[in-house]
């Protein structure tokens, strides 16, 4: 095992964790695509063993990067754990259900689902546009039934509670642990457009229940490959990279938020989603000839 082999996924880490800080969407659907179709162009000695193993990296890396985004926005006392809660309680056991189903699929099936999945997530991304939400008020200290959030360097951010959708949620929790992504996608679009919360509070809430559904569906995902194929079934030259990058980007991204549009993040990672999504589809065709 050559342990300088994967070097350069410290920096991308750094980026990719950035990015997901930012933005809410998880890390891992950026990883996943990468370890699948780039990883194989640069060499066979970078091709991970399978996408049940690239699904699994995915996972073990982001939820150290939300873990460290998590403290962030824990110190900017932007979480809102109370909401939290109520995502958390249907994304879990669903993630832990998606990952104990994952190793039963097909590995091609595997990269056709995943290609499917980002087009939906585009589609999703784009039709629940966010723009001008940023600037959005609606509610104040002072409105009847509203929840108020004062940041650690004095904004007021103030909103009302939400009652989340249940079948996204779910679904988001389930194909976490099925594919490595979907519960960031389904969480924001849910706090920003439909319970009209202020991005930064939105984001940080967001950072709490992808690292925890994150935490289960890789723990599921280590018990597994470690019970099939022991210790080394861990692609750990890789990890030792990856995760010091995420912890970093971490940090990087709530220091940042508010200083970057997140309106023009997402539609830019819509983009990169469309695009991973045919290249996904395409391997997938290729698979059959």
């Amino acid at each position: 095992m050559d342990l300088t082999l994967y070097w350069f996924m410290f920096p991308i880490g750094i980026l990719v964790a950035t990015i997901a800080m930012l933005s809410g969407i998880a890390g891992a659907a950026l990883f996943m695509p990468f370890f699948l179709l780039v990883l194989p162009i640069l060499g066979n000695e970078y091709e991970l063993a399978s996408p049940v193993t690239a699904i699994a990296a995915a996972l073990i890396t982001c939820t150290f990067g939300f873990a460290s985004g998590f403290v962030g926005y824990f110190r900017k006392k932007l979480i809102d754990f109370d909401q939290g809660w109520k995502f958390l309680r249907f994304s879990i056991p669903l993630a832990i259900l998606g990952a104990l189903i994952c190793p039963m699929i097909d590995e091609n099936y595997i990269r056709g689902l995943y290609g499917a999945l980002m087009l939906v997530l585009a589609w999703i991304l784009l039709k629940k546009d966010i723009a001008g939400s940023e600037s959005l008020t609606v509610a104040s200290a002072e409105t009847p039934n509203s929840k108020t959030k004062v940041s650690s360097d004095g904004k007021m951010y103030s909103y009302f509670p939400y009652s989340i959708q249940k079948i996204p949620t779910i679904a988001g929790g389930f194909l976490t642990g099925l594919l490595s992504t979907g519960i960031g996608e389904m969480v924001m679009p849910q706090l920003i457009k439909g319970g009209k919360f202020p991005v930064p509070v939105a984001a940080a809430t967001s950072v709490i229940v992808v690292s925890l559904t994150f935490l289960f569906a890789s723990g599921t995902h280590i018990y597994i490959l470690i019970n099939e194929g022991g210790a080394q079934a861990i692609p750990w030259h890789l990890v030792i990279y990856t995760i010091p990058g995420v912890l970093i980007g971490g940090q990087l991204g709530p220091a940042l938020q508010g200083k970057i549009s997140r309106t023009k993040m997402i539609r830019g990672i819509s983009i990169v989603f469309i695009v991973i999504g045919i290249a996904m589809g395409i391997t997938f065709i290729q698979s059959f000839r």
